[in-house]
């Protein structure tokens, strides 16, 4: 049976996956929901992006953990990224859940839609944390209104240098086994870089017609989804 280790994106825990992680337990696999460092329950632990990439890195050795199904959504599909090349055969397959992917030397700040300096300018302006999300930005998610209170009292500010130091890689992304989950609510196509790694016989993509975060709004679909990348 696989070990999957879920991590969620930006501002949230390892409570976001509460109700994923019940039908992959089930099913007979092992499931370990991570929450990074200086998040929800480990607010005010320094963190940089290397730490995260630790912290999951240390979740798979200190378990032991073999055909490991890495999952990362948003945000910590960088860290989850660089993890999954650190962790060598316990590795099955990576899993980036409408995720950001990292870039060699780049970090979520630079891949920002307004310009890494608007980004810097935001994490400045509230004491070098990114603000947590408001209800207004779940519209148009398939969220339910139970489902939003749920994501928003889930959050808490996320660390800023996780976001705008640069990530490491040792080799192409490509090589990696990997499936990319686009949540087609939140935009119909992969961007550029995902688009070019899915040309890789590596890689495959899989669509849920749902919004950012499946892992509220469709979370049996989503398990569903993972299982099927355990086999």
């Amino acid at each position: 049976m696989a070990d999957f280790v879920l991590v969620a994106g930006a501002w949230l825990g390892s409570s976001a996956w509460d109700e994923v992680v019940a039908p992959l337990r089930a099913a007979g696999h092992g499931t370990h929901a991570l929450t990074l460092s200086g998040l929800a329950e480990k607010q005010g632990v320094p963190a940089g992006q290397q730490t995260h990439v630790q912290d999951i890195v240390d979740e798979i050795e200190r378990g032991d953990l073999h055909d490991v199904v890495l999952v990362g959504h948003s945000y910590s599909g960088i860290p989850v990224g660089q993890a999954a090349e650190r962790i060598g055969d316990r590795l099955s397959r990576v899993v980036f859940v409408d995720a950001e992917v990292p870039v060699d030397g780049g970090s979520f700040a630079s891949g920002w839609w307004q310009g890494q300096a608007a980004f810097e300018a935001q994490i400045a302006s509230n004491n070098g944390y990114w603000a947590p999300l408001g209800a207004a930005d779940a519209d148009g998610q398939g969220l339910t209104d139970e489902q939003v209170a749920r994501l928003i009292e889930g959050c808490t500010p996320h660390p800023g240098a996780t976001l705008t130091e640069p990530a490491v890689l040792a080799r192409p992304l490509g090589e990696l086994p990997a499936t990319y989950v686009k949540c087609l609510l939140d935009g119909p196509e992969p961007n550029d870089t995902v688009a070019k790694l899915l040309t890789s016989d590596q890689w495959r993509l899989v669509t849920m017609a749902t919004g950012h975060w499946p892992m509220f709004s469709q979370p049996t679909e989503l398990a569903r989804i993972l299982l099927a990348q355990a086999g």
